[in-house]
């Protein structure tokens, strides 16, 4: 596994001890964070949707430079998602640790969509001992929400004082199908036992949230004898919210926060850091505090995101009246935040190009829904191999590796070998963003023009073909294909000699593979990736023999 990520840019200022990190940390399709320190080195785990493996984990030693360093459920046994609907799967991992192991509490959301009444949202807890894993098989938690939590009342490493019972305890929002009801019923909280492996004593709900209501993300942690209560709030777009309460008893009642929420920019319109919420803490070994938050950055005063839910840091301070509220002042994420100052960590900066001669997959790529093994996915010893079955909008079998749009200012290559023998076999670059919108630069075979390019769109389902002519590439030799990102547009690129590139078909807004633009329900990013499809069923492969991403 390549355990490398590109830095953020930073500066170190020594006399206030801070570091100045431009958000996000972590950039493209990274939401919903869940951070944790074990000792000196910090941990974030976040959620992957229908994209596979599940749960995407990072590492940082100073909370400026973070590199991939596990996908914990990579096995049909711990995640299989075949048939999801796009968006459900993996939401809202929780990474915690209770001195002993890691603890990662994540959910496989079966149902999902504008006329889906229930979540069937599934959730499991699954340890380690090592960050890297090996990762034990799943134990099932309940079903009865989403965004679950772990929260261990010990003197482990996720408690700031001492104390506790040394129980486990499991909280999730409560998702009420009934009509007329507030499907947002709640927090709920019950224990866990780890000797019988299951949740075991009365539910009970111990906060009904505030005003801004739709109240999820539940994390607990204690401090200073006060047990606080961390959710989201207001809907994971431009109301998004951080809203904190705190109790002396773990059961309640629970108390506001006087100045909630303590993050968000649903005042701000203008700021370039919208959508801030679902967040965590976590804190430095010499008492500093930082939160973590989900975010996204619009095109427009609150227009498309196509990079999707990103992941951003601030520090907190805690004031004399027991609550912590941002460094900064007031409650708007920071494009530029000062975070403690803590001895620089950066990690190698990972190769833009990919030639497929290793044994595994590097990190950054994923496949959808299920292992790349049984997706058609095979590495040969010096290209990726794509068998071809279902076509692009299929949520069961598709041949399809993609990587995150992480800057609008990007460009993907690759080199593929392909002879169709008609047009129902095809292989190519795609921009991705679900099963019901990408935009696919294909190539295929005509019955008049032998192989030829074409350029495939599905716009919120509606299919369309965008050029006016299919461009004849000729027979035998690879094909050069390439999507390049630019000021808010990108488009499509071909080479039939690898060295001299033209632009093919017209230039296409950036936001059309966005949330906003995709009616709202999907919350992952836009994806660039490399496909192949056989839709007569005799599964001919394509061979791609490099890809490369780079940003400007």
């Amino acid at each position: 596994m390549t355990k490398q990520l590109e830095q953020p840019s930073q500066h170190q200022t020594h006399a206030s001890q801070t570091v100045t990190v431009t958000n996000p940390v972590l950039r493209g399709f990274n939401p919903d964070p869940s951070i944790l320190r074990v000792g000196e080195d910090y941990y974030l785990a976040t959620s992957t949707f229908q994209w596979y493996p599940g749960v995407a984990i990072y590492h940082s030693r100073d909370l400026a430079n973070w590199r991939p360093v596990a996908q914990p459920a990579s096995r049909t046994s711990m995640l299989d998602m075949r048939g999801n609907a796009d968006s459900g799967g993996v939401w809202a991992p929780a990474l915690s640790h209770d001195g002993e192991r890691f603890h990662l509490i994540y959910t496989d959301v079966k149902s999902w969509g504008s006329t889906e009444v229930f979540k069937d949202s599934h959730n499991y807890l699954t340890t380690a001992e090592n960050i890297e894993g090996p990762w034990s098989e799943p134990i099932y938690m309940n079903s009865s929400g989403f965004d679950p939590s772990l929260f261990h009342d010990t003197d482990g490493s996720t408690t700031v004082d001492e104390g506790g019972d040394g129980r486990k305890w499991f909280v999730n929002m409560r998702w009420d199908h009934r009509q007329g009801r507030n499907k947002f019923s709640g927090i709920v909280l019950q224990e866990y036992s780890p000797k019988e492996k299951r949740l075991i004593g009365p539910r009970e709900i111990i906060f009904e949230g505030t005003e801004l209501g739709v109240t999820e993300a539940p994390h607990l942690f204690r401090k200073d004898g006060w047990y606080y209560l961390l959710t989201a709030e207001g809907g994971t777009s431009w109301q998004h919210a951080v809203t904190l309460a705190r109790s002396r008893n773990l059961h309640g009642p629970y108390e506001v926060h006087p100045n909630n929420p303590i993050l968000t920019a649903v005042d701000a319109p203008d700021l370039p850091i919208q959508k801030s919420g679902h967040s965590s803490f976590t804190n430095t070994p010499d008492g500093q505090w930082v939160i973590a938050y989900l975010c996204g950055r619009p095109l427009t005063e609150q227009g498309e995101c196509p990079l999707g839910r990103e992941t951003a840091l601030q520090s907190l301070v805690w004031g004399e009246d027991g609550w912590p509220r941002l460094t900064s002042g007031g409650h708007h994420p920071q494009l530029h935040a000062e975070l403690p100052a803590l001895p620089p960590h950066p990690w190698p900066v990972i190769p833009a190009r990919d030639d497929f001669d290793g044994a595994e997959l590097r990190s950054e790529w994923m496949t959808l829904r299920a292992p790349a093994d049984l997706m058609g996915v095979e590495l040969t010893g010096n290209s990726l191999k794509l068998t071809g079955h279902e076509s692009l909008n299929s949520k069961h079998q598709l041949a399809l590796v993609g990587r995150r749009l992480q800057s609008l200012d990007a460009t993907f290559r690759t080199t593929v070998s392909f002879d169709p023998e008609d047009f129902q076999q095809m292989a190519g670059v795609c921009a991705y963003y679900d099963s019901r919108n990408w935009v696919y630069l294909r190539l295929s075979r005509d019955e008049q023009q032998g192989r030829t390019l074409a350029i495939l769109q599905s716009e919120n389902g509606d299919y369309r073909e965008l050029l006016p002519e299919e461009v004849p590439v000729g027979d035998g030799n690879p094909v050069h294909l390439g999507i390049v990102y630019q000021s808010g547009q990108f488009w499509f690129e071909y080479s039939v000699d690898g060295e001299n590139w033209q632009q093919i078909g017209d230039k296409l807004s950036a936001g059309l593979l966005s949330d906003e633009h995709c009616g709202g329900l999907s919350f992952t990013g836009t994806f660039l990736a490399l496909t192949c499809q056989d839709l007569s069923g005799r599964k001919l492969p394509a061979e791609f023999h490099w890809a490369e991403y780079t940003e400007q």
